[in-house]
């Protein structure tokens, strides 16, 4: 299929938290191009410890894809903690995880998705990269409606107005269920790449690295863990392939 073949002449910059998403975005971009960085964003997200496994899920790409290793290019780490005080959620205070009055998840912080991509398309343009890609899900988006494809095709418009030229958001995961972002990343890297994502990735909105599970670790019980848990299991059983 032809979203399958490399574009070697183009660069891209992945928007990279360390968890299972965009690690498995990193991996896509690797495949097909052929200069790829890497940008991470503290907001101050109570699960800080997802700033530490991208390091290590940075490190063992090399080694789980060891024929696009020299793709692999610089990463940087925006401060946003400033940010993450104004958007306050459960992920950057100490609060509940429920639904609140507009049947949004507690863990919705207001206009994320909008400011990292701007940030990163700022960057971008700097580092004269071609495409920026996330790993922005509308299938096991928990409700986000920063994750839907409108709100990704209206940034892009946005943000190519603002830039004066066209920015291109990949988002490979868009349709994809949970289960099915476990087998691209196996097809994309076999048990290597999928072994790099059960260990060295991070979702738990606890920050819960003490319970090992067959997905990974994490409290077991937070949304993010429920998903990604529900996920690994549907695939490991064949329900996708």
């Amino acid at each position: 299929m032809s979203e399958f073949l490399p574009r070697p002449t183009q660069s891209a910059l992945v928007l990279f938290s360390g968890g299972q998403d965009s690690a498995t975005c990193l991996a896509w971009a690797l495949e097909r191009y052929a200069r790829v960085e890497t940008v991470g964003f503290d907001y101050g997200q109570r699960h800080i410890v997802e700033m530490q496994a991208r390091l290590e899920v940075r490190e063992g790409m090399g080694v789980a894809l060891p024929q696009w290793a020299g793709r692999l290019g610089p990463d940087q780490v925006v401060d946003l903690t400033g940010y993450g005080r104004i958007a306050d959620s459960a992920l950057t205070a100490d609060r509940a995880i429920e639904m609140d009055a507009r049947g949004l998840p507690t863990t919705f912080v207001p206009g994320r998705n909008l400011v990292f991509l701007t940030c990163a398309a700022a960057l971008a343009d700097r580092r004269g990269l071609d495409v920026l890609v996330g790993g922005m899900c509308e299938t096991d988006y928990s409700g986000y409606p920063d994750c839907r494809r409108d709100t990704i095709d209206a940034m892009a418009a946005a943000l190519s107005l603002g830039l004066d030229k066209p920015v291109v958001i990949e988002t490979p995961l868009m349709a994809l269920t949970k289960a099915d972002s476990w087998a691209l990343a196996d097809r994309i890297g076999g048990g290597a790449l999928v072994e790099l994502i059960v260990e060295a990735s991070h979702t738990c909105y606890h920050g819960d690295r003490a319970h090992r599970h067959a997905w990974g670790y994490g409290c077991g019980t937070c949304p993010a863990c429920e998903l990604r848990a529900a996920g690994h299991g549907e695939w490991a059983a064949g329900v996708v392939t």
